[in-house]
């Protein structure tokens, strides 16, 4: 009788539900987008860093969405006092809310993914919390797609986090990405090529700036004999005076001295060279789009698509701001709740933002002389818990 050692029995699986579509996303979608000149490293660098435009947008969302008040609810009531609000005012020795909430909306707005960690917690709400950087976190997925763990890489150092547990010890919040399973779209990968074009016209003013003093136009040689060039002595000593005496911000308008048959012809700009004044300010316009922020409140010449300053700003609040405080509120609400075990909501307290007092009071006009609703009606309708019974 032959025994054939290759042969593995196959071994009963328990019947196990899962989606039919997790094999398939587990290996196509588990890296970061693959464009080697649009990593986020790089648009941090290029886009944040060294672009004003891309820095004032972050800045200007980040500050405003960190600075809206949240309410804490559930179905029956208005919390005052909470654990999971004492949780995030201070969220850890070294931060506060309104830093915490910063940190977490620039990563989002940077990367288009943001991390955050709760330390502790085993029974009950955790005892800090804490943004991870973007660019350092990695997604491991499992065989069904959902992802099992996260690593965290820095100075050649991994810490693994599990995410099979019970109670994760990361939330990760993404924007929407129609091209990846586990990663998110920042604006900052929709605005690259206006970032690049922006800081091309940049560095192109610098450098005419830089050369600003040094005429437009070429220095003819007419010899005395039949030569038309310069010797190599003679060349090297024009371009010597030219770059110490006509050169830089420190010559400007300083006369040349011409000699020994030279001539100077004075050439002009062409009308392409003094387009880029319109060019850069196209790109700050696109970034600005891309990043939802009316150019208007940037500084940005030429832009008359709102009235006037108010209406861009409160524009700003309702189609930028309070969408994204409304989903990471939402997001890291439900996440401390399976902490706790108690489900409760966080949400924007539209009430205490000042560029939406007009809408406020318009609102609550046509609702309290709506005859036809009840108190608990119109409560609900503005977004207030029923009345306790007995007050």
């Amino acid at each position: 009788m032959k025994l054939n050692i290759f042969r593995r029995a196959e071994a009963r699986v328990p019947e196990a539900k899962a989606s039919a579509t997790g094999p398939v996303i587990a290996w196509a979608g588990s890296g970061r987008v693959a464009w080697s000149p649009r990593d986020t490293v790089s648009l941090i660098r290029n886009g944040f860093v060294g672009n004003p435009v891309g820095f004032r947008a972050v800045k200007l969302i980040a500050e405003a969405a960190a600075a809206l008040p949240l309410v804490c609810r559930d179905a029956e009531r208005r919390y005052e006092t909470h654990p999971l609000l004492e949780l995030i005012g201070r969220p850890n020795p070294a931060q506060g809310r309104a830093e915490l909430f910063e940190t977490l909306y620039g990563q989002l707005l940077l990367s288009g993914n943001a991390y955050l960690e709760a330390v502790g917690g085993e029974e009950g709400m955790p005892f800090e919390l804490h943004v991870l950087r973007s660019d350092r976190m990695h997604l491991v997925p499992g065989r069904d797609g959902w992802p099992v763990a996260y690593d965290y890489a820095v100075g050649g150092r991994k810490h693994r986090f599990d995410m099979t547990v019970a109670a994760p010890p990361i939330c990760h919040i993404k924007s929407f990405h129609p091209q990846d399973d586990h990663y998110g779209l920042s604006p900052m990968q929709a605005a690259a090529t206006a970032i690049d074009v922006h800081n091309s016209a940049s560095r192109w003013s610098k450098a005419l700036l830089d050369n600003a003093a040094r005429p437009s136009g070429a220095i003819i040689y007419r010899g005395s004999d039949s030569s038309q060039t310069l010797s190599d002595e003679q060349y090297a000593r024009l371009q010597d005076e030219m770059l110490a005496y006509h050169q830089g911000a420190a010559n400007a308008g300083r006369p040349m001295l011409l000699e020994g048959g030279l001539d100077w012809k004075p050439m002009g700009f062409s009308p392409s060279d003094m387009e880029f004044h319109r060019t850069k300010e196209a790109a700050s316009r696109e970034i600005a789009t891309a990043f939802g922020v009316p150019p208007m409140m940037l500084g940005i010449p030429g832009d008359a698509t709102y009235a006037n300053y108010q209406e861009a700003n409160r524009a700003f609040y309702r189609l930028t701001v309070v969408p994204l405080v409304a989903k990471v509120a939402g997001t890291v609400a439900d996440f401390l709740s399976r902490f706790s075990g108690e489900p409760v909501q966080l949400r924007p307290d539209l009430d205490q933002v000042p560029a939406l007092a007009a809408e406020r009071d318009t609102q609550w006009k046509r609702i309290s002389e709506a005859d036809f609703l009840t108190e608990d009606e119109k409560r609900a309708l503005l977004g207030l818990p029923k009345r306790p019974e007995g007050s």
